[in-house]
C-alpha cells in the first residue's frame, strides 16, 4: 500500500509597524517647549493580519484522520473526494479494514482496480480481505496475480507464505517465506500495511507461528524467534525434539532464553 502523507495548515501571520511621531511642525505648528518636554514618548504601533487559511481537500483531511486512527471521520472525508481517484478509494478501503468492516473495504479495493488494474498494492490489500474471510484460494491467486506484475515484493510473498500455510500447504509456505526473507531480512518485522490476520484455527496459528519462528531465526531475529516457538509449543503444533531437530533454529542453541523454553516444555529434557 502506499503511505499516508499527512500535512499541516498554519495561518500566516505578518506584523507592520507604524511610528507615529505626533510632530506639530509637520502641521505647520509653532511648538509648545513644554508640552515637548513633557509628551509622552511616541509608541509603535503594530497591526497584525492574518492571511486566509488554505483549506485542506478532503483527500488531505481524510490522511490527517486516518493518521490520528479517527477511521470513520476519515471515511467521511474521502466520501467528498473525486471519485475518479485509485488512490482515494484504496484509502478508504484500508479504513474500513481497519474497523473490520470487510465488506465495504472489498467494495473500496474493487473500485479502486477498476480504475487502476494494476495496482499491486490494492490487490495485495483485497488479498488480504479474501483471506480474513478465509477464501484462500480467491486470496491466493490475487497474491500471484500481484506477484507477476511486482516480483520483488517481499509483503506480498510474505502474505502468500502465510496463505499457502493457512491451506496446510507448509513446505510450499515455508518456500515462499524464505523468498520473502531473501528481498528482505527485516520482512517479519511489525509492518502497518494490511496483512493477513491469524488463521482462526489452533492447529493454523501453531503452523503459522513455527514457520514465522523459522523465518525470525533465519533473519537473525532471536528474541522474536523464540516467542513465535513459545507461541507454536503452546498450541500444540511441534514440540522440543521437533524444535532441536529443526536446522533452522542451529543459531538459537546456547540462548539462555531458548534453552529455558525448551526445558519448560520438556522437563525430562537434559539441558
Amino acid at each position: 500500500m502506499s503511505g499516508l502523507n499527512l500535512h499541516r495548515w498554519l495561518p500566516v501571520v505578518v506584523i507592520f509597524a507604524a511610528l507615529v511621531t505626533g510632530s506639530s511642525a509637520a502641521l505647520g505648528q509653532t511648538p509648545n517647549p513644554v508640552a515637548t518636554q513633557t509628551a509622552a514618548p511616541a509608541l509603535p504601533v503594530q497591526v497584525v493580519a492574518t492571511a486566509p487559511q488554505i483549506q485542506p481537500t478532503p483527500e488531505e483531511l481524510g490522511d490527517s484522520l486516518f493518521g490520528h486512527q479517527r477511521y470513520q471521520e476519515a471515511i467521511e472525508a474521502y466520501k467528498k473526494a473525486p471519485h475518479d481517484s485509485a488512490d482515494v478509494w484504496n484509502k478508504m478501503g484500508i479504513a474500513y479494514q481497519m474497523m473490520f468492516n470487510l465488506e465495504d473495504a472489498s467494495r473500496c479495493y474493487e473500485a479502486s482496480l477498476k480504475i487502476d488494474p494494476h495496482n499491486t498494492h490494492v490487490i495485495n490489500n483485497l488479498a488480504t480481505v479474501y483471506d480474513s474471510l478465509k477464501e484462500y484460494g480467491a486470496a491466493e491467486r490475487m497474491y500471484r496475480r500481484a506477484l507477476k506484475l511486482e516480483p520483488n515484493s517481499a509483503l506480498i510473498e510474505k502474505n502468500l507464505g502465510t496463505n499457502l500455510l493457512a491451506q496446510h500447504k507448509y513446505k510450499k509456505g515455508w518456500e515462499v517465506y524464505k523468498t520473502a526473507l531473501t528481498i528482505d531480512p527485516h520482512i517479519f518485522e511489525s509492518s502497518a500495511s494490511p496483512r493477513v490476520d491469524n488463521p482462526a484455527s489452533v492447529q493454523d496459528r501453531g503452523a503459522m507461528n513455527y514457520y514465522m519462528a523459522k523465518g525470525c531465526a533465519r533473519a537473525g531475529m532471536s528474541e522474536r524467534a523464540i516467542e513465535y516457538l513459545r507461541m507454536a509449543l503452546n498450541e500444540g503444533f511441534t514440540s522440543p525434539s521437533k524444535i532441536e531437530a529443526d536446522s533452522e533454529f542451529a543459531s538459537l542453541r546456547g540462548i539462555p532464553a531458548f534453552e529455558q523454553l525448551l526445558a519448560a516444555q520438556s522437563p525430562q529434557r537434559n539441558p
